[in-house]
């Protein structure tokens, strides 16, 4: 009796399940800037008492820290948010390659005439960003001037703004 061959039919390829939810991400970078925390408006004697060594006209510098936080639901075909590499590149795009390295109250066009207090950076950076994203919807943007201080902003339409 000949052998007979069987062959299996392959099932049919059918793209993975997409689950209903929205889901915050997180993308972190590093950057090292200087800066000095000083009102023009005001006599060095204030500036000293409300800023204390932040208000030496030589600088100081920190290593910031910046997370910047997307939500919205996944993509049935990628299952991402938005890929985090692309994430990546748009915060270095508009935060860090313009701030590393470099004194926030000269040298950064975007923050020119802003007091470069970590209130004012979490602003500043947000409206930098939040033209760039192309998926999801920027929630929250973080910035740590040391491991225990930091600022976060949840955008203009916010409650609290």
């Amino acid at each position: 009796m000949p052998a007979t061959s069987r062959r299996r039919k392959k099932p049919a390829r059918r793209a993975p399940r997409a689950l209903a939810g929205t889901v915050y991400i997180t993308r972190q970078v590093h950057f090292n800037s200087a800066h000095r925390l000083h009102n023009p408006a005001k006599s060095q004697r204030w500036n000293t008492e409300k800023y204390g060594l932040c208000t030496n006209p030589h600088w100081h510098g920190h290593n910031y820290v910046l997370e910047v936080t997307l939500c919205g639901r996944p993509d049935p075909e990628t299952g991402y948010v938005m890929d985090l590499g692309e994430l990546k590149r748009i915060l270095h795009r508009a935060v860090v390659d313009p701030c590393d390295h470099r004194n926030l109250n000269e040298e950064v066009p975007f923050l020119r005439g802003i007091n470069p207090s970590t209130e004012n950076l979490v602003i500043a950076f947000w409206n930098e960003i939040a033209p760039l994203i192309t998926a999801g919807r920027l929630h929250r943007v973080r910035l740590f001037e040391t491991p225990r201080n930091y600022a976060e902003y949840i955008g203009p339409d916010s409650p609290a703004s």
